[in-house]
């Protein structure tokens, strides 16, 4: 037999090379930025690792740190188990599932920018479309610690449960029927079919959707910034709040070492998912 061609690689290059020009290249100067003082492009002095040292001897630094790992923690939690039953739902609706699956999806579409705003003009007690309802649940909301941190996981929900939603479905669909059949027929209840059957095979699905909501929920920005900017009291003041501020008050070189750090912290997390899925035993 021939020896195996690998010549087909060759076909990656534009892509690699491409990525190399607006993904490693910015990262390497962003590095470079964090050991160095800018005053500006012409005024530039070396300070080593002072500015990581000063990142990470402050406990504000892990007070961020804390409150990004919660929210992240919360928004698993949440829309994981929430995006598994509704995809559980839409299983059984047969046809009518795409309609679902669009309605969930609609919120992905949304700008950024948008979000926050939209959601502040709806729960507004006097003019907003869902004011009314919402008082009549007893939320009225008054940019509390506690309802800050309830509008931006409802936000955060909403925005992309339909993401948890389109990839568990997708999993699931992929089962075939005969093995939900004959667990009904031996008499299976439906947690003894999701627990046994369903959920081993979605399991690299959902670590995909775990992995993806992660960094995203870790890193939020936009919204709570709109929301609250990190208020009250600094109660959401999470990493990228700590960033954005630095970047807006020009100190580039303490700017570019934290999000080295933040590039660290989730390059570890990244890392951690991808050995627990290789040691996760194939169904």
């Amino acid at each position: 037999m021939p020896p195996h061609d690998n010549r087909a690689w060759l076909l990656l290059l534009p892509a690699l090379a491409l990525l190399a020009v607006v993904g490693l290249l910015p990262l390497l100067a962003v590095v470079n930025y964090g050991f160095h003082d800018i005053f500006s492009l012409a005024d530039i002095h070396w300070v080593g690792v002072e500015w990581f040292a000063d990142i990470l001897g402050s406990d504000r630094f892990l007070a961020s740190l804390g409150r990004s790992l919660l929210f992240a923690g919360l928004v698993l939690a949440i829309q994981i188990p929430l995006g598994l039953v509704i995809a559980r739902f839409l299983i059984t609706c047969g046809r009518g599932a795409v309609w679902g699956l669009m309605l969930c999806a609609i919120p992905l579409v949304v700008p950024w920018n948008m979000i926050p705003m939209l959601w502040l003009g709806l729960i507004d007690k006097d003019t907003g479309l869902l004011g009314p309802a919402v008082l009549a649940t007893g939320f009225d909301y008054k940019a509390t610690a506690v309802h800050t941190w309830a509008l931006l996981l409802a936000v955060d929900t909403w925005h992309w449960i339909g993401l948890v939603v389109v990839l568990a479905y997708a999993g699931l669909s992929a089962i075939p029927p005969a093995y939900r059949q004959a667990a009904a027929i031996d008499g299976a209840s439906r947690w003894a079919i999701f627990r046994h059957i369903e959920l081993p095979r979605i399991t690299r699905a959902l670590g995909i959707v775990l992995l993806l909501r992660f960094v995203d929920s870790f890193m939020i920005y936009t919204e709570a910034f709109a929301i609250n900017a990190g208020g009250p009291h600094d109660a959401t003041r999470f990493l990228s709040i700590e960033l954005g501020e630095e970047i807006k008050g020009f100190s580039y070189g303490q700017a570019a070492a934290r999000a080295t750090l933040y590039f660290l912290i989730v390059l570890a997390a990244v890392w951690a998912f991808v050995v627990a899925m290789r040691r996760e035993p194939s169904a």
